[in-house]
C-alpha cells in the first residue's frame, strides 16, 4: 500500500557510474571522462536544472576480461572526494556525493574525509555507502579479499555507526566565537571515540568540525535483504532497480516497514530508484533514440566479452553479429568475486547459457540481439517530456518513489535533455522545485534536521 503524497516535490540526482557500458564514450561528441572541463561542466548544468546531487561512482581497480584489462571501460578518473572537492568551488548549491567503499575503508580515515568535502562544501556532501565481496579488488589492499560475503553488510553497519559518532563527536559550540575567548577549543567539547567490535576496531578523537547540515547526507543502494536493513538503519536516501511502478512500489512499502521496525518514520528517508531516460520530441523519436543508445551500449566488442564471460575462453573470432558459438562452454562456474563482467549470475551458468542458446534459436538472435536481450540496462523511461513528466508526476503522488537517481548515457546531451526539456515539463505540473529554497544538500532533500548533538 502506497502513501498519498498531497504536496509531492519530486527530487534528482544524476548518477556518473565508474564502470560499465552506460555512458558511451565512443560517440564523436563525447567529451574526454577524464578531464575536470568535462565534470565542471555537467555540474553546472545541473545546477542550473535545480538537481539535489551529482554522484560519483567507485572504481578501486579497473575490471578485467580472462585476466586482462578490460579496454572497453572507461578508466583514469580521480578519487571520488577528490574530484568533488574541486567541484565544489565551481558550484554553489548542488549537492556532490561520493561513492565510498565499506570493505576496503578505516572509518576513521574515511570519516575524516567526507567531513573535509563536508565542510569544505559549506554542508553539501554525501556518501553513498556501498560494501563488496570482491576480492579481486581487494588484492589491491593489505587484507585483500578477507572478508566473507555474508558479512560485508555487518562490517558495513559496524563502519557507519563508527562514522557517525565520529561526525557527532564535535558539540556545535566547541569553537570559540572570536578572539577573546581563553581556548580556541572549549575543553571537553571534542569527544574521543571508541569502537572494538568484531570487524571495526578504533580510538579516534576526530580532526574535523560538523558543516552547516550537521554530517554527509547518507545515501545507499539496498536491494538485497542486508542493503534494506543498513539502508534501514542508516540511510537518509536509498536508491535501487526497482523502477517498474509496480516493484517500486512493493520496495517502497518493504523499507517503510523495516523503517518502523527501527524507530524512524517515512519521513527520515528518501526512495530514489535508479532510472535511464531517453527523450524524444515525439514517442517515435524517442524510440528510434532508445533504439540507438542500446545499440552503442552493447556493441559489437562488448557482446563478445559479455559472452566470453560465460564460455570462459576467446570468443574473438566470433561474428557479433552472427550465431552464438558453436562450441561448447568451459565447466567452470562463474565467480564475481575476481572480477567478471557478468556479476548477476553466482551459479547455473550451464544451465543458463542452454536458456540462450533456446532463445537464439526460437527467435533468430545474433550475439548481440541476445546479449541486448538478455543484459541489464533497458532504458527505463522512453517518451516525450510531458509523457514522462506525468508518470514520474504519478510516481511522486502516489508515494511510490521521491524521485530518481538518472544514469546519462551520452554526455552533456543526455543531462541537458533533462534540464531543459523535462525539468519545465516537471515544473508545470508542480511536482519541482523552481528555484534552491536552501543551501545544504540536506535542505534540498527536505530531510527533517539532525539532532543538536550531531547524528
Amino acid at each position: 500500500m502506497t502513501a498519498q503524497n498531497p504536496h509531492p516535490q519530486l527530487h534528482l540526482g544524476v548518477f556518473y557510474t565508474g564502470v560499465g557500458p552506460q555512458l558511451i564514450w565512443s560517440d564523436p561528441d563525447a567529451p574526454s571522462h577524464t578531464a575536470i572541463e568535462t565534470f565542471v561542466e555537467i555540474a553546472q548544468i545541473l545546477e542550473r536544472g535545480l538537481f539535489d546531487a551529482f554522484f560519483l561512482g567507485e572504481g578501486l581497480r579497473v575490471r578485467e576480461n580472462r585476466g586482462r584489462v578490460f579496454d572497453l571501460d572507461v578508466a583514469g578518473r580521480p578519487d571520488a572526494i577528490t574530484q568533488l572537492a574541486a567541484l565544489a568551488a565551481v558550484t554553489t548549491r548542488i549537492g556532490l556525493v561520493a561513492t565510498q567503499n565499506t570493505t576496503y575503508n578505516y572509518p576513521a580515515d574515511l570519516a575524516r574525509r567526507l567531513a573535509g568535502l563536508d565542510l569544505l562544501s559549506e554542508g553539501r556532501a554525501g556518501w553513498n555507502i556501498v560494501t563488496t565481496d570482491n576480492a579481486w579488488t581487494g588484492a589491491n589492499f593489505r587484507h585483500g579479499g578477507w572478508l566473507e560475503h555474508e558479512r560485508r553488510y555487518e562490517r558495513a553497519g559496524q563502519f557507519v555507526e563508527a562514522a557517525k559518532a565520529l561526525w557527532a563527536s564535535w558539540a556545535p559550540d566547541t569553537i570559540a566565537a572570536d578572539g577573546s575567548a581563553d581556548h580556541w577549543a572549549r575543553p571537553g567539547a571534542i569527544d574521543r571515540v571508541e569502537r572494538d567490535t568484531d570487524l571495526v576496531t578504533l580510538r579516534a578523537t576526530p580532526t574535523v568540525p560538523g558543516s552547516r547540515q550537521g554530517r554527509p547526507v547518507l545515501f545507499q543502494a539496498g536491494d538485497s535483504p542486508g542493503g534494506r536493513e543498513l539502508a534501514a538503519r542508516h540511510a537518509d536516501v536509498v536508491f535501487s532497480a526497482n523502477t517498474e511502478f509496480g516493484k517500486a512500489a512493493a520496495y517502497a512499502a518493504d523499507l517503510r516497514d523495516r523503517l518502523a521496525r527501527h524507530g524512524r518514520t517515512p519521513d527520515s528517508l528518501r526512495i530514489l530508484p535508479g532510472a535511464n531516460v531517453v527523450i524524444g520530441d515525439t514517442p517515435a523519436d524517442a524510440e528510434e533514440k532508445a533504439r540507438w543508445v542500446r545499440g552503442e551500449q552493447i556493441n559489437g566488442p562488448r557482446s563478445i566479452a559479455f559472452l566470453e564471460q560465460y564460455w570462459g575462453t576467446d570468443l574473438s573470432g566470433y561474428d557479433p553479429d552472427g550465431p552464438l558459438p558453436d562450441i561448447e562452454p568451459s565447466d567452470q562456474e562463474l565467480d564475481p568475486s575476481r572480477g567478471t563482467l557478468a556479476v548477476d549470475q553466482r551459479s547455473g551458468k550451464l544451465a543458463t547459457i542452454r536458456k540462450w542458446r533456446e532463445l537464439s534459436t526460437e527467435r533468430g538472435l545474433s550475439i548481440r540481439e541476445l546479449v541486448t536481450e538478455v543484459s541489464p540496462g533497458h532504458p527505463s523511461f522512453v517518451g516525450t517530456p510531458a509523457s514522462i513528466a506525468e508518470e514520474w508526476a504519478r510516481y511522486v503522488r502516489e508515494g511510490v518513489a521521491d524521485g530518481f537517481n538518472l544514469l546519462p548515457h551520452l554526455l552533456p546531451a543526455s543531462v541537458t535533455d533533462i534540464t531543459d526539456k523535462l525539468v519545465p515539463a516537471l515544473q508545470e505540473r508542480g511536482v519541482y522545485r523552481t528555484e534552491y529554497t536552501g543551501t545544504t544538500l540536506r535542505e534540498h532533500l527536505d530531510l527533517p534536521p539532525l539532532p543538536a548533538a550531531g547524528a
